[in-house]
């Protein structure tokens, strides 16, 4: 389910938020958001710009879009389900939560006939293209430095299926530093 199941669509509006159950702090988060690059790359993104990350329908991945994101956060691109899966770009969250439409269209892939819009299940955030790594970091590499990135890193961890991930301040850092190797 590439980008969260990505499909292009027009934006939705805003709704007021919702109370977060994850303390909000002004400290800037690191998130690694996976997308399969025959539905939407890298290269997209940095063609459109800034495109609304729909079609997620994994509660915790919602959750983490929805409770934990903030405008601002650095974004891992990372390419999955193809030859060299690896992160690919740098991009940043450029929206609060808000409804996915495609939840409410019966003609989407991703329509919840159970979610309305008085009570939507399913949230999303705008992501923003900052820039391509110079090279791909390949998921070999990264588990290369699993003792490095320490446990608690899930994108190795086994039966991990999550297309949104939380990083850790250091874990960018050792990342973003293995683009040169």
């Amino acid at each position: 389910m590439g980008c969260g199941g990505r499909r292009h669509l027009h934006r939705t509006r805003h709704l007021p938020e919702r109370r977060h159950r994850f303390r909000m702090t002004a400290r800037k988060r690191y998130w690694l958001m996976k997308s399969e690059p025959d539905t939407f790359s890298i290269d997209d993104l940095e063609r459109v710009g800034t495109e609304p990350w729909n079609g997620v329908r994994n509660y915790q991945a919602r959750n983490f879009m929805r409770d934990g994101m903030q405008v601002g956060d650095g974004v891992f691109f990372y390419h999955s389900n193809c030859k060299v899966p690896g992160i690919v770009g740098i991009a940043k969250v450029a929206s609060a939560a808000y409804p996915d439409d495609t939840q409410f269209d019966p003609s989407s892939d991703y329509h919840d006939p159970k979610s309305t819009r008085e009570d939507p299940r399913w949230m999303l955030v705008d992501v923003a293209f900052e820039r391509k790594l110079a090279r791909t970091i390949s998921l070999d590499e990264i588990k290369q430095q699993a003792d490095a990135l320490g446990e608690g890193f899930a994108l190795i961890a086994r039966g991990n299926r999550l297309s949104i991930l939380p990083v850790t301040a250091a874990q960018w850092k050792l990342l973003l530093a293995m683009e040169t190797p």
